[in-house]
């Protein structure tokens, strides 16, 4: 082949890849991107995320999908942290609290450049919603004779964000016999909503999500040391990641956060 001849093969090679590449860039932006036949992400999420997921957004990413189904597993952050660990099939992972993000990242579970510091939430005090308790606010809780229910501080985000503001506040230690542990924040929910707790520690979009509840107040801003922050990622490991990567790109766009900030969550920057 001679210099001419090579030169124009060369530049027809170009012009193929790119032709490839803007016709891939237009199909990603129409939504009809990618052949993801016959994939599922196994969706691991905080028990706080789980109406906004089952209501909203997964239903919305399997339209824009039809050929991938969302399978997920719904649980405090710190169970759902062993779950992986010990071999839950997971592709996705969303936790209430860095600390277990951040711990399958250390035994290199985690694909890190895909772990998005994504959404915040706020802790709050919350009474039965037919209550007649005097309470306004968490100082109050010192004189309050009733059981007081929030998240096992040993697996629960929720539980360990009420026990960072408790402590801060100087009322960890004056209140412990007057704790009732949950699984995780959905159990905390319900107990106060049921009445079997007479007032709990939640986050606010729990509160938000229940009529048989109502907050008290937010934790003052100076009980807690590091902001609500909900982590997601992708695992290093995930079996359809083609599926895992388009979720995690259904995640970030406006839809999607619209739905979590009408959830009450607020969008981290």
């Amino acid at each position: 082949m001679n210099r001419k001849a090579l030169i124009i093969a060369v530049l027809a090679l170009i012009a193929v890849v790119s032709v490839g590449s803007v016709s891939a860039g237009w199909l990603d932006f129409l939504g009809g991107e990618q052949n993801l036949e016959n994939q599922t992400v196994h969706l691991a999420a905080a028990a706080s995320l789980k109406n906004v997921y089952d209501n909203e957004l997964i239903p919305m990413f399997e339209k824009k999908y039809p050929g991938v189904k969302v399978t997920p597993t719904y649980a405090s952050s710190g169970d759902l942290q062993t779950q992986i660990e010990n071999g839950l099939e997971t592709d996705v992972f969303m936790s209430a609290s860095n600390k277990q993000m951040n711990a399958l990242a250390d035994e290199g579970l985690i694909d890190n450049d895909t772990n998005l510091q994504f959404l915040e939430n706020k802790v709050v005090l919350i009474v039965p919603a037919d209550s007649d308790a005097n309470i306004t606010s968490f100082d109050d809780l010192k004189d309050f004779n009733g059981t007081i229910a929030i998240g096992d501080p040993e697996s629960v985000p929720a539980g360990q964000y009420a026990k960072e503001a408790l402590t801060n506040l100087k009322l960890w230690d004056g209140l412990e016999s007057k704790f009732s542990l949950g699984t995780d924040v959905t159990a905390v929910l319900n107990q106060v909503g049921e009445g079997s707790a007479d007032a709990g520690i939640v986050y606010a979009t729990d509160a938000k999500s229940s009529d048989k509840v109502k907050v008290v107040c937010e934790a003052p801003e100076n009980s807690l040391d590091t902001p609500c922050i909900y982590p997601v990622a992708q695992l290093k490991d995930a079996k359809d990641a083609d599926a895992a990567k388009a979720f995690m790109d259904f995640l970030q766009t406006q839809e999607a956060k619209d739905k979590f900030v009408e959830y009450g969550f607020t969008l981290h920057e």
